[in-house]
């Protein structure tokens, strides 16, 4: 999974508004009130306390609202939605023992089902944190901002051109209506990167010329398919594995790593070609999806990038970003950064300050926007380096260089039309050359 790091139980469907009920996804992003963006000043809240909603209560949908927390004082958690029971309950719980006065979520403001979304999204919450498998996040996103909230949003935000035109789209109502959106690319809120940026931006390097990224590293956690189950929980259970819940690992994980260049560049890339396969994880509990990629990234201006990533056991790990310019190369990673010179005399500069949490940070960052009401918007950044990895992935996929406009402009919409626990056919594992993208 990322660096940040779904099974029926003790809830109770009746009690929860919402409950499990088949959607088609897509149709209900207008189908919230509109809700003006605001901080809550319900009897029982301090004047300046804003209300936050977690949609998505996995590993990284609890460490968010967690994060969200450690933030600021000022803080509460008012509503709470998942697509499992058990697996709300688990967060819940856990919240509610982290921080009991903060954190102690009411019964009628728990959700369940694939479109708990909506239910979180119908209380008086302020922001929003968007947690789930990436696949729904361009209609949770779009939710989000058609309801009037605040929002931060995990990485990344589709998998596909169809949900990240919808992202950008939301985006721009964001902006209109003065909401806040912070995503989860957290390195644009770590102190090293940003001393870094400011090194690269200032003209530290020179000309910057090509970028290499890597996010390399052993095998993830995997969910074995039940076959008491229906194809389509076994898919939700074991999301990672399958490119309409995940995006594949390139878009899901490897996304930290392409946004580093995208920003350090200040632009997106025009084209991409390159190799991918399935050479370590072939088996059943692995889905479809490629356990390696090699892609050459074609940026403006003559640039260029190589990208690399792997999840297969056994291998060593490389997590960074490198900066060619004319007068020497950057080197980033968390916590680090440097300037090498080329010369013997060494470094040319290194980031010797103190380190952040930047998971909490990015919240801080969130939190202040709103209270300040000065605007912060990530939308359009996170949605680009979204797409960097899509196109990325697409030609692995088909073997076949892809363009920036092609990626944009796809009718690819990898959501089923119908979500709900019946069959859903398992899609076919992509062979470069015979693949097509559309």
């Amino acid at each position: 999974m990322s660096d940040r790091s779904s099974i029926p139980s003790s809830a109770d469907p009746a009690r929860t508004p919402i409950g499990r009920r088949t959607f088609v996804a897509g149709a209900a992003a207008g189908a919230v009130p509109l809700i003006m963006p605001s901080i809550s000043r319900a009897a029982g809240r301090g004047e300046d306390t804003l209300t936050v909603g977690v949609i998505g209560c996995g590993g990284r949908g609890s460490g968010a609202a967690r994060n969200a927390l450690e933030a600021s004082e000022d803080v509460r958690l008012v509503a709470m939605g998942d697509l499992f029971p058990d697996r709300l309950e688990q967060s819940r719980a856990n919240l509610a023992n982290f921080d009991p006065a903060r954190a102690t979520v009411a019964d009628e403001n728990c959700f369940t089902g694939f479109d708990a979304y909506k239910g979180v999204l119908s209380t008086d919450c302020d922001l929003v944190i968007l947690a789930t498998p990436p696949g729904f996040r361009p209609d949770h996103f779009a939710a989000a901002i058609a309801a009037g909230k605040h929002v931060f949003t995990e990485k990344p935000v589709g998998v596909d051109g169809t949900g990240i035109r919808k992202v950008l789209a939301a985006g721009e109502e964001a902006d209109r209506k003065g909401l806040c959106v912070v995503a989860g690319t957290q390195r644009r809120h770590e102190n090293s990167y940003l001393a870094a940026m400011a090194q690269l931006h200032g003209g530290a390097l020179g000309e910057m010329v090509a970028g290499r990224c890597y996010w390399n590293m052993g095998g993830l956690w995997n969910v074995a398919p039940d076959p008491a189950r229906s194809e389509m929980e076994n898919q939700c259970r074991n999301w990672l594995y399958y490119p309409w819940l995940s995006g594949d690992h390139i878009v899901e994980q490897h996304v930290h790593n392409l946004d580093v260049i995208n920003w350090a560049f200040g632009a997106h890339p025009e084209r991409v070609f390159g190799v991918g396969g399935r050479q370590a994880r072939t088996g059943a509990d692995y889905g479809v999806i490629f356990d390696h990629f090699g892609l050459e990234y074609g940026y403006p201006d003559g640039r260029f990038a190589l990208s690399m990533c792997r999840q297969q056991t056994g291998t060593p790990g490389k997590v960074e970003e490198i900066v060619t310019g004319t007068n020497g190369r950057m080197t980033m990673r968390p916590g680090f950064a440097r300037i090498d010179s080329g010369t013997e005399s060494g470094d040319a500069w290194r980031y010797r300050g103190p380190n952040n949490n930047p998971y909490v940070t990015e919240h801080v960052d969130l939190q202040r926007a709103i209270r300040s009401g000065h605007h912060l918007n990530e939308a359009q950044n996170v949605a680009h380096s979204t797409l960097t990895a899509i196109m990325g992935r697409e030609s692995a996929y088909t073997g076949q260089e892809i363009s920036w406009e092609q990626a944009l402009n796809s009718q690819q919409d990898l959501m089923p039309a119908v979500l709900a626990f019946t069959e859903c056919p398992t899609p076919p594992v992509p062979i470069p050359g015979k693949t097509k993208f559309v």
